[in-house]
């Protein structure tokens, strides 16, 4: 298994253009320079389609936004696990509140994921859910309440009880999976707050790709930790 030391900042391009094709290259240069200046963990999630670049042009750990159910074959539109681990991939996000699966679904991508030794980070909304992807034995459950997503609001600060509730759930169940707090995340208080609650790292995205300068927002994302 592919080994992520926390603290880990997980940054999810989305599909923002601020985040694509060129641009992605340019954010994940900007993830590289700051992890090397911090030595905390920056992950990039591009898009599929500029996966190879960034891992052909940078040393960062890549994670897919995606990876659906399905072997090799006829499956077109979908995103093949096999060939995302060929483009460079280390990790996926699963079942983010923008990309929704069904539960025998993640449980199925979660096992390959371990047979071809790369790291799953299931998205989650509540206590409940993040226990119920507890017991699938993820690497990282990363609780984002959806009204929160994009609001500029953090979880950490506006909901502490989910974060806090879900470090415990999830280590009742398995200690070694390791909780990751987003929605709203953009500041070094606010990930400060997250890992004060028990939470080993974040998961952001609007916050930073839509900043003016997004090096200079993650080095103040990471300056309190």
């Amino acid at each position: 298994m592919s080994k992520i030391k926390a603290p880990i900042v997980i940054l999810n391009f989305k599909t923002y253009l601020e985040s694509s094709g060129e641009k992605a290259l340019e954010l994940s240069k900007a993830l590289e320079s700051v992890s090397y200046e911090s030595g905390i963990t920056m992950v990039a999630a591009p898009q599929t389609t500029d996966i190879f670049r960034i891992n052909d042009e940078t040393n960062i750990p890549i994670f897919a936004q995606h990876i659906d159910p399905v072997s090799p074959g006829g499956n077109t539109g979908s995103n093949l696990m096999e060939a995302l681990i060929e483009s460079g991939i280390n990790g996926t996000l699963l079942n983010h509140s923008e990309q929704r699966m069904r539960l025998a679904d993640i449980a199925e991508v979660i096992q390959r994921t371990k047979e071809q030794k790369i790291t799953s980070v299931v998205c989650t909304n509540n206590i409940e859910t993040s226990a119920a992807a507890a017991t699938l034995n993820p690497e990282f459950v990363a609780v984002e309440p959806p009204e929160l997503i994009g609001s500029g609001i953090p979880v950490s600060q506006a909901e502490p009880e989910i974060v806090e509730g879900t470090v415990n759930k999830v280590k009742e169940i398995n200690k070694k999976i390791k909780v990751l707090c987003g929605a709203g995340i953009a500041t070094g208080d606010d990930m400060k707050a997250a890992m004060d609650l028990g939470a080993s790292g974040v998961l952001l995205a609007s916050g930073i790709i839509l900043s003016k300068n997004p090096k200079t927002a993650l080095l103040d994302l990471v300056s309190k930790i």
